[in-house]
This record gives C-alpha cells, structure tokens and sequence, in this order.
C-alpha cells in the first residue's frame, strides 16, 4: 500500500510503485480530469501539482508521488472559483477541451510564481503544453485575465 495526498485527502492505493501516477489518479482514484495525451512529458495534458510544481503524471512514478502533496485539476478549486477557471470560462478558451487541465495546472504555477506575467513570461511558461485545436491567443488572454481577477480587478 502505497500512501497519497491528493486534494488535500489521503488515500493508500494498492498498486506497482513504478505504475505511473496518471494512471493511478485515473483508474484507481476515479480523478479523470487529468488527461493522457502522449505518455511521454511532451504534451503536457497530464500536468498536475507535486509540492506545488507542475510535473507530468504521465511519467511520474507512484513511488516518487507518496508521501507528497498532489493537486489535481480536481482540487484547485471545489466550485471552478478559482481565477483560471473563471477566466478559461469568460475568455471561452477550450475548443475541443482535452488538454485544457494540463493548461490549467501550468498557469497555476506560472501566476503563483509570477503574478504580472508578460505575453513572452506565458510563452515561455506554457510551452510544454500542447493545444492541438491553437487556442494558444484564447489561452494568453485567459492568463492575463486571471491574473487581474486574482488580484480583483476584474470581474
């Protein structure tokens, strides 16, 4: 038995140590907001928070996720309030959807670390991730937008 912290909530999973922790988040959890999209860490669909930085689940081990703190898309927010989300949703972001988590998880990180980020400061923060629809502008402008409602100037 393994033992997690995922959204603030312990669990002891009952799986390989070196299963992947997207898979365990998925398919032992029921958490299927974070999405699969390469296996690899090259696109980014399965960012989630380890100790509050984004990492790839896809090839994060369960053994180097126990004892830790993991938030998923799940646990950012319990009613989609916080400001990335309710930005994503005015700015209408997702086109098709699927790597929107992923998107969301890395723009966590990067407001947390650096509240006024610039156009280049998302860029270069949100380049591991991978839209495959191009709602790169839509994406950009959520960022901003969140970061002034996190600092409530907008509403």
């Amino acid at each position: 038995m393994v033992k997690l912290t995922v959204n603030q909530k312990e669990y002891q999973v009952d799986a390989s140590p070196d299963m992947p922790l997207l898979w365990v988040l998925r398919d032992v959890l029921g958490l299927t907001g974070t999405k699969f999209g390469c296996g690899m860490a090259l696109c980014g669909a399965c960012t989630v928070h380890l100790n509050g930085e984004a990492v790839r689940s896809c090839v994060t081990l369960l053994e180097r996720a126990a004892g830790q703190q993991i938030t998923t898309i799940e646990g950012l927010s319990a009613d989609n309030s916080h400001p990335l989300q309710k930005a994503w949703i005015q700015a209408d972001v997702p086109q098709c959807g699927y790597c929107q988590s992923g998107q969301i998880m890395s723009a966590a990180v990067l407001l947390r670390e650096n509240p006024h980020p610039t156009d280049k400061d998302i860029d270069d923060a949100m380049t591991g991730n991978i839209c495959r629809c191009g709602t790169y502008p839509r994406i950009r402008k959520a960022i901003h937008l969140a970061a002034q409602l996190q600092e409530g100037g907008a509403q």
